[in-house]
């Protein structure tokens, strides 16, 4: 929706009388809710091996290593 768009429908309901206003909140507030309830949960597992292949060349206990020799300066 563009800009224009948004605020012509915003002037629009401007004019409405106040008991649509709030016939059109529960509606919009319904409309969301079943947006976001539809959409799958995430797990954090799901985020398990993700980004594995940019270790997969480096050996665990060097990394440790020269990690722990940058803290002495």
């Amino acid at each position: 929706m563009s800009t224009t768009d948004y605020y012509e429908l915003l002037q629009r309901v401007q004019r409405l009388e106040p008991a649509e206003h709030v016939r059109l909140l529960k509606d919009l507030a319904t409309l969301v809710h079943n947006q976001i309830s539809a959409q799958p949960e995430q797990s954090i597992l799901d985020l398990q091996g993700l980004g594995k292949e940019i270790w997969a060349a480096i050996d665990a206990q060097e990394y440790v290593d020269q990690e722990r020799a940058s803290w002495n300066g």
